[in-house]
């Protein structure tokens, strides 16, 4: 029996995880009943085309491809020169000359160059962080008969998406792991948990809502469904499966299930949710001395580098919700069908 609203056997939606999955983890989610979900942000064009290929040629249900729609910043040599300085007692202690340290940008935006990938292969669904992109562009994607699904982080949020074109809200609370979806204000005091999101979004729009964020297991599934969810999206849980990308490192921070996760700039430039190392100690884990998002990023670079070849996780964004307990589940699709009490 299908799911009404997804079209798939289970009300499952694996969370895209830019940076620790392709396409493998999505299809095995789509395999064993839910809906995989490909990250389209750290992929070039010809990199999406292969693991759109791949994804295609492994399942037969419906799949989400997910973009972020930032406006990418206008260069600040101050603010690079900023960071930089903050970060040079770093580079000093690990022997790495900042020199040769190259900038740019970490994640990319949804572009037409994007788009003219996706429309060879039409997901079902196409979902966007931060809003929605331009008009022409939204267009596009739902020419080829496209859902569009956006994140809401406040009910202002999903009014504005459901005026704006969405076909799906997404209501991430505050307890998800990895970046915050917000995009009409940066104020983090607006921002709410699941449960008390969740029901105030069913209320104030007519279309279908996901609920995410530090949903882990069966319970938190029923949970959401209760509330109005039409299905639920889990990230961090299947951050331990086989079928993820997550390093040894990071997985590792995972089990410590006493490691607290806070809010940070520092490693993309944008609030993330992830497990608390020496980076956010010491520098503060919202510093404003990080660059704009997406430019934080590479700055970094060789100072993870370098401390995971030491076994060390200081400058690694070890993204993470605030509930790890679901990320016992080696197999991808074991925990997709015990997510739905199977």
């Amino acid at each position: 029996m299908r799911h009404a609203f997804l079209g798939t056997e289970l009300p499952i939606i694996q969370a895209p995880m830019a940076g620790v999955q392709r396409s493998r983890l999505a299809a095995t989610v789509c395999a064993a009943g839910g809906m995989g979900s490909l990250p389209g942000a750290m992929f070039d064009a010809a990199g999406l085309r292969t693991e759109l290929q791949a994804l295609v040629a492994a399942v037969t249900g419906p799949w989400n491809v997910n973009f972020f729609v930032h406006q990418p910043p206008a260069p600040d040599a101050a603010a690079e020169a900023r960071w930089r300085e903050r970060l040079a007692p770093y580079y000093a202690e690990l022997g790495i000359d900042p020199a040769g340290v190259p900038g740019g940008a970490g994640r990319q935006p949804f572009t037409p160059a994007m788009a003219e990938v996706l429309e060879e292969f039409k997901p079902a669904v196409v979902s966007f962080h931060f809003g929605l992109p331009a008009p022409e562009l939204l267009a596009r994607v739902k020419a080829w008969g496209a859902q569009v699904w956006s994140s809401a982080t406040t009910v202002a949020e999903a009014v504005w998406l459901q005026q704006h074109g969405a076909d799906v809200v997404i209501a991430q609370g505050l307890e998800a792991g990895g970046h915050r979806g917000h995009f009409l204000s940066h104020d983090l005091g607006l921002q709410s948990g699941t449960m008390a999101l969740l029901p105030q979004i069913v209320d104030a729009v007519s279309l279908p809502v996901v609920a995410a964020g530090g949903i882990a297991d069966a319970r938190g599934v029923q949970a959401a469904l209760a509330l109005g969810a039409a299905a639920v999206q889990v990230g961090t849980a299947y951050l331990g499966c086989d079928e993820a990308e997550t390093s040894a490192l990071h997985r590792a921070a995972l089990r410590d299930l006493a490691a607290p996760t806070e809010l940070t700039r520092l490693f993309t430039g944008r609030p993330a949710r992830g497990i608390v190392n020496r980076l956010m100690r010491e520098l503060g884990a919202l510093s404003p001395d990080a660059p704009a998002f997406p430019t934080a990023t590479a700055a970094l670079a060789p100072l993870k580098a370098k401390a995971e070849a030491q076994g060390l996780t200081d400058f690694t964004s070890l993204w993470s919700g605030q509930n790890r307990s679901g990320c016992n589940e080696p197999s991808a699709a074991a925990l997709t069908r015990a997510l739905a009490g199977r």
